[in-house]
């Protein structure tokens, strides 16, 4: 039988290791990640990183070898971490040269006991500092002033696929990337907005042939928006057949041939 500090463990510990904790003050207390933090099926503990340096000014320091911008200096950084670290923790530090996140480690993150989040600043932290590092992971290939925005994304992200989280539990379970497709149009009132109307399958009533549209519209969206996720994904026939059906119901729609949304605006 779990005694009663087992039983009020939370399902998901994270420790979030910021020059700026103040940066994380509001998003904590909206959406999927207040409610898994009301539920206790989630902890977030902010680490002000200058609280491990020797003094709150050694936080940083000028690149060997010159060059311009400051590095986060490695003790305070590891302090940060041996302070919280158990044999159940993954050390996590965002950086380009990580691996994208995408679902599925989104899915395997929700899964651990305990998150170290290393938030860079300035023009990164002391290369040393990956010794205690066991995953580095990127958001996207673009430049950010810090860890902190990636952190919340994989924070969302995450708290997602915790318990009592989500208003509708099996919301998660119909997002885009779940199936390996991207999810169909969403609608909801009025039935007609300036002369844009409901596609009428989805005021039927009738449940089977609502799946039957949200599954074609769903193959047909990710073929003209994200084809490389239907290289991985393998399709039924029925799928196939939903997916010529849209090709050329979008075909006589449109008077266009279906083409792949090339990148850009």
């Amino acid at each position: 039988m779990a005694s009663d500090s087992q039983e009020r463990r939370p399902r998901l510990r994270i420790d979030i290791i910021t020059l700026f904790p103040e940066y994380f003050a509001f998003p904590l207390k909206v959406g999927p990640v207040r409610r898994a933090i009301e539920h206790g099926t989630l902890e977030v503990n902010l680490l002000d990183l200058r609280s491990f340096a020797d003094s709150p000014k050694e936080v940083d320091d000028y690149p060997y070898g010159g060059g311009a911008g400051m590095v986060l200096k490695p003790e305070p950084i590891v302090r940060a971490i041996e302070s919280v670290h158990t044999p159940e923790s993954l050390v996590i530090l965002f950086s380009p040269q990580g691996e994208r996140l995408n679902h599925e480690r989104v899915k395997d993150l929700a899964g651990r006991r305990h998150l170290i989040l290393i938030c860079g600043r300035y023009k990164g932290v002391d290369e040393r500092v990956r010794r205690w590092v066991d995953l580095e992971i990127s958001i996207g290939d673009y430049v950010l002033s810090g860890g902190e925005p990636a952190a919340l994304v994989l924070l969302d992200a995450v708290a997602r696929w915790l318990p009592d989280s989500l208003g509708d539990k099996d919301s998660a379970l119909t997002d885009s990337f779940e199936t390996g497709l991207l999810d169909a149009p969403l609608y909801t009132r009025p039935p007609e907005f300036r002369g844009l109307k409901v596609p009428e399958v989805l005021r039927s009533g009738n449940h089977a042939e609502i799946r039957r549209w949200r599954r074609k519209q769903a193959l047909l969206r990710t073929l003209l928006r994200r084809p490389d996720l239907l290289e991985t994904q393998p399709l039924s026939e029925e799928d196939q057949r939903l997916l010529q059906e849209a090709l050329e119901e979008f075909q006589q729609a449109s008077g266009e041939e279906p083409r792949p949304k090339e990148e850009g605006p």
